[in-house]
């Protein structure tokens, strides 16, 4: 029996539009193994793969008479070079001019009547480098079912794995008689399944009589809750800036003002977006509040996770943007995520890196996941903050050498950004709206100045904690 579109992956496709593809993207940045990784080689590892991800070779369809949710079935026309592309940036191949063509490729919408994924092998980069983008629709990956394709095709070793063909032959579309009584049965069998979709019906048309009441300006100020450069209706344009920082600096300032490296991530995404604010003219005063929706991992009765999909939950975090002092920002910032460790639920992120088969391409498409189920006034901006692999990972032998996320903007929500450990290395990737957004590039200097600025707090000459402010030290999240 096909398997049936839950009421959320119902929703990602029906709220879709051109001005916002509901997809998330991995960028990885990989240096030449022993033989060059070209587009055969990529073809060649995606599809030897490909069996450990089956959701990658199918399509949607829909129900006749629209009687019942879509179903998944195979693709009978499936062309893997459909999917997997080549691109080449122009010499001399910056990143600058990566992340150009980037924001173009994932501003781009999935083609629906094919399975939603796409993968571009992007060559001429500088260094002798070439880029892999990986985008796969929020409907695709729901971290229990079906993981992210980048997950299968990382190695811990640049040795090639030894994987059998699977001679995959697609099933017959099955007839539309079958699809309709298949739905019929399935609404008796679980009656609360369509009352699911009833309710996002009504969810989806209310959001839309919303939206079309609304006359949100391209900025709107930033009061003390207010929302600042995060609120406007989306283009179809985007803007992508990646930025690489040292895990040793996080660490350090963890180890002289306490907290947890996650704490500083965000503390430095504050402070980022505390530059950026005043840099582009808005006011901040002391109370100003930016609403950030944090997905967190949680832990199952005996502490660890069990599927991706089910043990991710969103905590909304009021980042303190008004803060002019860093180290008060941190600790603001180190007491709210406090609460969620006490909860006992929360999963430290050398327990989530330590998983067998982890990879934080899922966890941030579940993130996202996350993110979309909430209210959609609820929040300013998604951050995902992932922990990643510490050591060096590989595709086809070629070692992965930097690695960045993407996540997608939808609503009227116009940044978002997206945090990655790996190999001693965070790596930020936010996405903008590109008319929206003025300056995307200078939020990503901002990330590095917050960052420089708490560790100019935490060198041997700056060790005074400012006065009535305590610095607990927790040992979680290494």
């Amino acid at each position: 029996m096909p398997h049936r579109l839950d009421p959320l992956d119902v929703t990602f496709l029906a709220e879709e539009t051109s001005n916002e593809p509901r997809q998330v993207m991995t960028l990885l940045i990989l240096e030449h193994g022993d033989r060059r990784f070209d587009y055969e080689t990529l073809l060649r590892v995606i599809e030897e793969r490909i069996a450990l991800v089956p959701r990658y070779r199918m399509r949607v369809v829909g129900v006749p008479g629209g009687l019942g949710p879509p179903v998944w079935i195979d693709d009978e026309a499936f062309d893997l070079t459909y999917h997997v592309r080549r691109s080449a940036l122009p010499a001399p191949g910056t990143y600058e001019g990566l992340r150009e063509l980037v924001a173009r490729l994932v501003a781009r919408r999935l083609d629906v009547s094919r399975p939603l994924w796409e993968a571009y092998l992007i060559e001429g980069l500088e260094q002798d480098r070439v880029a892999l983008l990986i985008k796969s629709h929020q409907a695709l990956v729901d971290g229990s079912v079906t993981v992210d394709l980048a997950q299968v095709l990382l190695d811990e070793s640049a040795h090639d794995r030894d994987v059998p063909p699977d001679g995959w032959a697609p099933r017959p579309r099955p007839p539309r008689g079958s699809l309709l009584a298949g739905s019929l049965v399935d609404a008796a069998l679980h009656p609360t399944r369509a009352i699911d979709r009833v309710g996002v019906g009504f969810d989806r048309a209310q959001t839309r009589l919303t939206r079309f009441a609304q006359t949100l300006p391209v900025i709107k100020a930033v009061g003390p809750d207010g929302d600042g450069p995060f609120h406007a209706r989306l283009s179809q344009h985007r803007r992508y800036v990646t930025v690489s920082t040292s895990l040793d600096d996080y660490r350090q300032v963890r180890d002289v003002h306490g907290g947890t490296v996650n704490d500083v991530v965000m503390a430095t995404v504050a402070g980022a977006i505390r530059g950026y604010l005043l840099a582009q003219g808005f006011p901040v005063t002391d109370a100003t509040r930016v609403r950030a929706l944090v997905p967190m991992s949680v832990a199952t009765d005996d502490g660890l996770p069990t599927s991706y999909g089910s043990t991710v939950r969103g905590h909304l975090l009021a980042l303190p943007v008004g803060e002019s002092n860093p180290v008060v920002r941190l600790h603001q910032v180190s007491y709210v995520l406090k609460a969620h460790k006490e909860t006992g639920v929360a999963v430290a992120a050398n327990t989530l890196a330590s998983l067998p088969g982890f990879a934080p391409t899922t966890f941030h498409a579940v993130g996202a996941r996350v993110a979309q189920g909430q209210p959609e006034h609820s929040y300013d901006v998604v951050v995902t903050n992932v922990p990643g692999p510490r050591e060096p990972m590989y595709v086809a032998g070629a070692r992965v050498a930097e690695t960045y996320p993407g996540i997608p903007l939808s609503g009227d929500h116009t940044i978002s950004i997206g945090v990655t450990s790996y190999e001693g290395q965070v790596g930020y990737g936010v996405l903008a709206d590109r008319q929206a957004v003025a300056g995307a590039d200078v939020l990503g200097q901002c990330l590095r100045e917050a960052l420089d600025e708490l560790v100019e707090t935490a060198s041997p000459n700056r060790l005074r904690a400012p006065r009535g402010v305590p610095a607990p030290r927790s040992e979680e999240g290494a």
